[in-house]
């Protein structure tokens, strides 16, 4: 009698257990597009009024060309062209067409500035020089209503400002909470406005942080933290009701967060990587943009230690990547309960 009740026992035990939370429903990552052979670490990018995509390399091992490379892709993924930039370093970060004047502006790491390109032939000219030199370190461009530019730089904690047509630079914002002295080394980030356009947010990478920066006709405020605790907050878009979706390089996820400041989604997550030497997901997220129902991600998949910095956790990982990719996932924010 004693061992036939003990099922009974446990059964009971099992039902009167809490049910289990749910766990953050993370969407559906797939693969947009490939990058040819060769190619290696997507970073920045854009898309066009026709929906075709335009990625840039941060090819730390160069190029076959010795110039920066763009992959223009159509809507359905497939490679249209490759476009060598004229004059740049084989270091290309971010990249956006000017709202107005319908430039593509690119961003060069390398060589500390913003060149105009043609997105055809890649013939480029020098937007914009950021000042500093080699202590410049510009990574991500954004637009005010008024057209003016606005670029982030990761080392100086700087925000620079130019006009519609380029120029002289000048800072903008600039903010010890800006600059960083965590893994990866960059501060400044991604940056947006929000849609009133009084409010410029910033990740901060190396801080795990989102910054923002009051406006007031025209002028930075005092900037202050938005958010902690978003793990290697990387590329920054913001939706239709002002919510921030943040590329968080090291924790391979897209996280979102309303304008209260609650993280609301966590999409997409680490698979490994494929027989081809493809990430599956989401590995080292960088950049990200949104084209009708989804949101295109690129892949940096970039070992860190080839910098000489202590291994992250998906270093190694990085490192057996050959295949390099471009991502996309549903632009759906999950129910969630408890939330409103």
């Amino acid at each position: 009698m004693t061992y036939a009740r003990v099922p009974v026992a446990l059964l009971l035990l099992v039902l009167a257990l809490p049910a289990a939370a749910p766990a953050w429903d993370r969407g559906q990552v797939s693969t947009f597009a490939v990058l040819p052979p060769g190619a290696a670490h997507p970073e920045g990018i854009t898309i066009d009024g026709k929906g075709n995509v335009y990625v840039t390399t941060f090819a730390v091992g160069g190029t076959p060309s010795g110039v920066g490379q763009m992959f223009v892709f159509d809507p359905r993924g497939r490679l249209l062209r490759t476009v060598n930039v004229e004059g740049s370093s084989t270091l290309l970060l971010d990249l956006a067409f000017h709202p107005r004047t319908n430039d593509l502006l690119v961003i060069d790491f390398g060589h500390q500035q913003v060149l105009a390109v043609n997105p055809v032939n890649g013939k480029s000219k020098v937007f914009t020089t950021i000042p500093g030199g080699a202590a410049a370190g510009p990574n991500v461009l954004t637009f005010d209503a008024a057209g003016n530019v606005y670029v982030s730089d990761s080392f100086q904690g700087a925000i620079w400002r130019t006009g519609e047509r380029g120029g002289v630079s000048t800072a903008w914002a600039q903010s010890p909470l800006l600059t960083t002295t965590g893994v990866p080394p960059f501060g400044a980030n991604g940056l947006a406005f929000n849609k009133a356009g009084d409010t410029l947010f910033v990740c901060n990478t190396g801080n795990d942080s989102v910054v923002q920066v009051p406006v007031t006709d025209g002028a930075a405020g005092t900037p202050a933290v938005f958010v902690n605790s978003v793990n290697g907050c990387d590329g920054l878009i913001l939706d239709e009701q002002d919510n921030l979706w943040l590329a968080a390089n090291q924790s391979d996820e897209i996280v979102v967060v309303n304008p209260s400041g609650r993280v609301i989604a966590k999409l997409g997550d680490f698979g490994g990587v494929d027989a081809g030497g493809a990430p599956i997901g989401l590995l080292f997220p960088a950049s990200l943009v949104r084209s009708g129902g989804f949101i295109y991600v690129t892949n940096l998949a970039l070992d860190l230690r080839l910098f000489g910095l202590a291994q992250p956790v998906d270093a190694q990982w990085a490192a057996q990547v050959t295949t390099h990719t471009v991502s996309r996932i549903p632009a759906v924010i999950p129910a969630v309960p408890g939330l409103p």
